[in-house]
């Protein structure tokens, strides 16, 4: 099995990472690691698996990030995610939710940390996968150094190799999940000196990251970096990552390169009785900050809503910024 690389990866982000966002985002760039939205391990095991777990070969490298606390029940749907074709899978301790945390998982099992060994070493031992895990550098009081690498000391004891850490610590009682990605400020230097101390560790570090010129910028300090919003509000930004992370020769694509690479996807997924919505509204900040893009967004958020709504649509899209395109280059 080849060695994933996660020295650029697209962040888990519930209601943005579906399958559609992916595709989208793999026809911007060829080598980051995207991630799929979570998925807890009772919905792996007694839900709709096609439903929830499907995706295109277009997809890969790609890893599946399940929540859960039950060691038994999260094994059971890594290998289950395993038998899908996924590339990784990967353990949520990050998610601040209420919602998670009665259920028992996400941050609040970092002050957990036998238990999230045993969760994993359940997970390695019933697939042949890659497991990791993604954290926050704390909770609540636990917030030092010291309490950091504890949780990364007993984890790793159990063979996994690569941590994914959310530069912010989490309030679990008085933040909503969006003020726990704003309010907590951000500490990359803790993640740095983690890195330090865990030489054979490979660390990968998230939060408030918004441009591949800052990506870079850490890759001087830690093994990969973690992109989340920006990746999907601004995704224009993953056209770079192939060359200037992976050192890709390939010609970056342009935004039009990435649109009319999804119109056919979009007609296949009508076709099996899909919405062209479903498609497009991972699109719609395709050309933040250019021209036109304002009326690029209109047109896909007013015409791609209609459940008779065809691919024209989205070809009509494509035209409207073109032209634009090639109006600025004549003028020139």
């Amino acid at each position: 099995m080849n060695k994933l690389s996660h020295r650029f990866c697209v962040a888990p982000m519930m209601d943005w990472t579906d399958r559609h966002c992916r595709v989208f985002h793999r026809h911007l760039t060829r080598h980051a690691l995207l991630y799929t939205e979570m998925v807890t391990a009772d919905a792996v095991i007694y839900g709709d698996r096609a439903r929830l777990l499907r995706f295109s070969n277009l997809e890969h490298p790609l890893a599946l990030q399940l929540g859960g606390s039950d060691p038994a029940k999260l094994a059971e749907a890594a290998r289950i995610g395993a038998d899908f074709g996924y590339d990784e899978i990967n353990l949520n301790i990050g998610c601040p939710s209420d919602r998670v945390q009665e259920g028992r998982f996400g941050a609040c099992l970092m002050a957990e940390p036998q238990l999230v060994a045993d969760c994993v070493a359940a997970m390695r031992k019933a697939q042949a996968l890659p497991v990791t895990v993604k954290c926050r550098i704390g909770i609540d009081d636990q917030d030092a150094d010291e309490d950091l690498r504890r949780f990364v000391d007993i984890v790793s004891a159990t063979g996994c190799t690569t941590f994914i850490v959310h530069a912010r610590k989490a309030w679990l009682k008085g933040l909503s999940p969006k003020e726990n990605r704003e309010v907590p400020p951000l500490d990359y230097a803790r993640i740095y000196r983690l890195k330090a101390a865990h030489p054979e560790l490979e660390i990968v570090i998230n939060g408030g990251i918004t441009t591949v010129a800052e990506a870079q910028a850490h890759l001087d300090h830690v093994d990969g970096v973690m992109v989340g919003r920006a990746a999907y509000q601004n995704p224009a930004i993953l056209a770079d990552v192939d060359r200037t992370i992976f050192g890709s020769e390939a010609e970056s694509p342009t935004r039009a390169d990435a649109l009319h690479a999804m119109v056919p996807y979009a007609e296949r997924h009508i076709s099996g009785g899909g919405r062209l919505s479903n498609v497009t509204r991972h699109v719609l900040g395709l050309y933040h900050g250019q021209p036109r893009g304002k009326a690029f967004r209109r047109h896909l958020s007013e015409g791609a809503t209609a459940a008779s709504a065809t691919a024209d649509v989205l070809r009509e899209a494509i035209v409207l910024v073109e032209a634009r395109s090639r109006e600025r280059s004549y003028a020139a």
